[in-house]
Formats: structure tokens, C-alpha cells, sequence
């Protein structure tokens, strides 16, 4: 589903400036999921000269693995790769992997250019700048940086094939950049080491919103590191899209919220649902970790920008497991920092350790473990034993099926407002342990069946004595109920059936189509708390419901 922008963009740059006929430029794109001799066919089928791979920490193995076979097949075919991987750590892979000829390092439109020109004209391609190769004594050298765009409006919009009508707007993420570079200096994040932001003007990125709004493409993901820089640029362009929207189009940014100016946050108020959603790293809520990987401390007045955020934006806030200073019970603190926030989804990340980071020298000399290959992500550090690491690895499964997918949201909004998420989920997580939870497969249906059976455990218990079982288990009930229709209801739901009330309440509320459908998308239910309140708690007797289905 995903679209690399960074092929295309080198495609577009070429075809702009290169004499035309003198050099063909394909691009294709294959998945991790392909198998490896699918994708090997593929390439050397092309009879391409020269073979470049676009690399990043979760498709790294797999291109390892192409390259020599690329070679065999095509033995007279130039390999090259750049991106973020391969591009940061050079050495490393042009040592280990022979038939790879060269690396690209950095911004690659101009390289890339020069490169095909050298390679057309017989050249040697030593003297292109932005390339690590080895030289005529197999010593690894770097022929130095390439300049920078300076312009970004000399950027072809990276799409053509949304400009003639080949392309498709429902299964699709495109990805779109209108500035490169970031201000801010996290230790963690390779972002960091390019400081100067360089802006695309606000007319050519409002042409280019134009393309994607007139062909109702689905998402649009803004891969700006931190798109919400200056509010004379950024707020320009919301308005573009709210005044443009097509009804469709969903856009995503991430933004730093502490930075929204008030102008920002009082347009968002008029944003309606389906137009944005928002990224927002918070990492931590720990001011000492914050320092530590050279991020702002101002929690609070980041908890009170994202508040002010309306619930018409989804909200998808992240933290970071295994920054300094940040042990367990640290984390805890963290999480449930965050959760009271109540974003739409919590993705609790780990640490990569990655090469040309300041993180990577800290964690050399500080005791950090971490995988050697992608993705380089983090076992242990002087604050999180392995043993911790993986019970946050549990953590992160358990946030994501009972929180992030939202199919249990009545039911947890009720327990994370009665007591706290951190001690909830981990005891929930020390239960899955014991019941082998994260050792099998699982579905949906598991996971009713499994907070049932915690919650029967619990209930006689004084460790969640301000949580009303009675109410979480009619809450669960309804998440249970309006998830779909069912066609078997497993032995813990209490079932509380009556065909003549659903047909009249199918009858009152004037349902079109014949009875079989209407009850096919329905069901009717009875509960005995108001579980539709904001405090069901506060609302016993009976109520009956009519769910309908879609």
C-alpha cells in the first residue's frame, strides 16, 4: 500500500534535468513479503545497467540477500544503494557485501543525476560526489558531501502517475515532503543531522495538494520531520486543504504540539472529522530522560497543547522504550502520563540504536544492548534489564489490542477512568504470562475471552477494589455486541434476547428492507447499566439497545 517517495523523486529529478534520450530510468517496487527469487527475477529480467536499492532498517536483510544474486545475473550491471541504511553505515556493507559497488550517502536527486551521466558517458563514477566506493586498491573512500537543493521548488511533483490518471486512490499511502531538514537535535533519530530547513514555497505545495485532492486520494502522510516549524507557512496550508477538501482525502503530519501557535490551535477547532489526523512524539514524560536525548522538558505545556487539540483530529502520540534514565517504573509514569491524554492510539516504540547518532556513542559507552542488525533495536540498558524489555514488548501488544484498534473502547475508558492504565495492562500482562497469552496466536474473540477471564479473577479481589467489575463486564458485553453480528456467543456473554422487542424497535425506528436483512444487521440487547453513558457507573437499571450493523 505504501508509496516510496524517494525512487520517484529521483526518477522526476532525473527526467528534469538530464538531456532527454540519454538515459532510462525505471522504478519498481516489491515487499519484504515477496519471495526473494519472485523479486530477483524481476530485476534481472530489466537488463539494467545499473541496479540502485532504496534502503531503510526494515527492508535491509532482504536487499543483503539480492545483491549477489544480482550479480550473477547480471555480472556486468553496475549495484548501488543510498537511503537512510546503507547510506549511514557505507563501510560496514560495502565491506561485507563484495558485489556492491557503491553507496549513495545523503540527499540523492543531484548525485543521482551526475551519476547517470558519468555512468552514460564510461566515466568512472569516483569523482561524483555523495558516493563511498572502493578504489583501485579496494580502500573505501567517500569522494565528499554533495550540495544541497538549495531550491525546492525545482522538485518535480514526485506523482506522475496521479497527474495522467494511472494510479489508485483507495489502496494507496502516498507520501509527500514540502521541507527537508529538522531543527531539533533528538540523540535517538538521523533527522537530527541535517539542521537546516529548506521550505518548498507555499504556492508549489498548494499546486501539488491540488493533484491528490482532484484525484480523492485516500491519505496523504507529510513526511516533514516537523511540519509545524513556522505558522505563517503551516497554517497557509491547512487552510488550503480545509477550503479545498474533498471529502475524502485524509492528510497526516507529525507535529511537535508544544510549538502550535494559538492562531493554530484556535483554526483547528473548525476542522471537522476526515480532513487530519496528527503524529506527536512525546517519548517521555521523565524531564531528566527528555534532557538526556536533547528534546524539550515542558510537559506540561505539551499535555496542555494536545488537550486543546479537537477530538475531530485522530491523535496518535508515541513513546519510546529504552532512553536514559527511563527504568520501569519510569516508564509506568510515562504511559499513563500519556494515556490521560486519551490519544486514539499510543505506539510504544523501542529504542534503535542507529549508526551516525548521537544516541549510538551514548549507548557504546554507557552499557546499552542492542541487536547488531536491522533492526538495531535495543535488548537492554543500565535502567531495563532483557526481562523488562520484554515485558514491555507484552505491554505493547496488550495497548494495541485493547486500546489502539478501539474495539474494546467503551470497556477500557471505563477502567483507565477508575484506575491506572500502566497498573491495569501490567497486571493484565502478568496474567497473559501465566495463561501463555503471548506464546499463540490471536484474534479478536481471544482477547474478549481473555479480559473476561482476568476481570472473573479479579473481581473477588482487592487489587482494582475502585473498579465495579459488575459495570466493566456489561461495558465489555456491549464492545462485544456492537463489534458485529454474531453467529456463535461465546460461554462468558449473557445473552439477553427478546425477538418481539427487536422487531418493534426495528419497527419503530423505520429500518427500510425485509425482515430477514433487518435482523441479518441488527441485534438487540438488554444491560443493566446505561452503558452508552459517559459514567455508566453512576446509571444502573435496564436498558435495552437496538445495535445496528453496516
Amino acid at each position: 500500500m505504501h508509496t516510496n517517495v524517494a525512487i520517484r523523486s529521483l526518477k522526476a529529478y532525473s527526467e528534469k534535468f538530464l538531456p532527454a534520450g540519454k538515459v532510462q530510468v525505471e522504478i519498481s517496487e516489491y515487499t519484504i513479503n515477496q519471495p526473494v527469487g519472485e523479486v530477483l527475477r524481476s530485476i534481472a529480467c530489466s537488463d539494467a545497467d545499473a541496479v540502485l536499492f532504496s534502503t531503510y532498517i526494515w527492508n535491509a536483510e532482504y536487499v543483503c540477500k539480492l545483491l549477489p544474486d544480482v550479480k550473477k545475473l547480471l555480472p556486468r550491471c553496475i549495484l548501488g544503494a543510498g537511503g537512510p541504511e546503507f547510506g549511514y553505515s557505507a563501510e560496514k556493507y560495502l565491506n561485507s557485501i563484495r558485489d556492491l559497488d557503491f553507496v549513495m550517502f545523503g540527499e540523492g536527486e543531484k548525485t543521482f543525476v551526475e551519476l547517470a551521466e558519468t555512468l552514460c558517458s564510461g566515466r568512472n563514477y569516483f569523482s561524483v560526489k555523495g558516493i563511498y566506493f572502493r578504489d583501485t586498491e579496494c580502500k573505501i573512500k567517500f569522494s565528499g558531501n554533495q550540495q544541497l537543493i538549495e531550491n525546492l521548488d525545482e522538485l518535480p511533483f514526485a506523482y506522475p502517475e496521479i497527474e495522467n490518471g494511472s494510479f489508485d486512490p483507495d489502496h494507496k499511502i502516498y507520501y509527500y515532503e514540502s521541507t527537508r531538514g529538522c531543527p531539533f537535535g533528538c540523540a535517538y533519530c538521523l533527522s537530527s543531522v541535517d539542521k537546516r530547513v529548506r521550505f518548498k514555497s507555499l504556492g508549489k505545495v498548494q499546486d501539488e495538494l491540488k493533484f491528490f485532492l482532484d484525484a480523492n486520494v485516500k491519505l496523504v502522510k507529510f513526511i516533514d520531520r516537523t511540519y509545524n516549524l513556522n505558522p505563517d507557512r503551516y497554517i497557509p496550508i491547512w487552510k488550503y486543504i480545509l477550503e479545498n477538501h474533498n471529502g475524502k482525502t485524509m492528510f497526516h503530519f507529525e507535529i511537535e504540539a508544544e510549538y502550535l501557535s494559538e492562531e493554530a490551535l484556535d483554526f483547528l477547532q473548525q476542522v471537522p472529522s476526515g480532513v487530519m489526523q496528527f503524529e506527536m512524539g512525546v517519548q517521555s514524560a521523565n524531564k531528566k530522560t527528555l534532557k538526556a536525548v536533547n528534546r524539550s522538558d515542558n510537559v506540561e505545556l505539551l499535555a496542555e497543547k494536545i488537550r486543546r487539540i479537537p477530538k475531530t483530529i485522530h491523535q496518535h502520540l508515541d513513546l519510546i522504550a529504552g532512553l536514559p534514565y527511563e527504568d520501569l517504573e519510569s516508564f509506568g509514569k510515562s504511559f499513563d502520563f500519556v494515556m490521560a491524554l486519551r490519544p486514539d492510539a499510543l505506539q510504544l516504540g523501542f529504542l534503535k540504536i542507529l549508526s551516525g547518532t548521537q544516541m549510538a556513542d551514548m549507548a557504546s559507552e554507557g552499557g546499552w544492548k542492542w541487536m547488531e542488525t536491522p533492526a538495531y533495536e535495543t535488548f537492554s540498558t543500565p535502567y531495563l534489564s532483557f526481562r523488562d524489555v520484554a515485558f514491555l514488548k507484552n505491554m505493547e501488544v496488550l495497548t494495541d489490542a485493547y486500546w489502539n484498534k478501539e474495539i474494546f473502547s467503551f470497556t477500557m475508558n471505563y477502567i483507565f477512568r477508575k484506575t491506572s492504565p500502566w497498573k491495569f495492562l501490567s497486571a493484565l500482562a502478568r496474567f497473559g504470562n501465566e495463561k501463555g497469552t503471548f506464546d499463540q496466536a490471536r484474534r479478536d474473540m481471544y482477547w474478549f475471552d481473555f479480559l473476561f477471564s482476568f476481570i472473573d479473577e479479579k473481581k473477588s479481589s482487592e487489587e482494582f477494589s475502585e473498579l465495579n467489575f459488575q459495570v466493566a463486564l456489561e461495558l465489555l458485553r456491549y464492545d462485544f455486541v456492537r463489534s458485529g453480528k454474531k453467529g456463535n456467543w461465546p460461554a462468558w456473554y449473557e445473552h439477553i434476547y427478546d425477538k418481539d422487542r427487536h422487531k418493534a424497535l426495528l419497527d419503530e425506528n423505520e429500518i427500510d428492507g425485509c425482515s430477514r436483512i433487518k435482523f441479518a444487521n441488527s441485534e438487540y440487547e438488554v444491560f443493566r447499566y446505561n452503558v452508552e453513558s459517559d459514567c455508566p457507573e453512576n446509571s444502573p437499571g435496564t436498558f435495552e439497545l437496538l445495535i445496528r450493523y453496516k
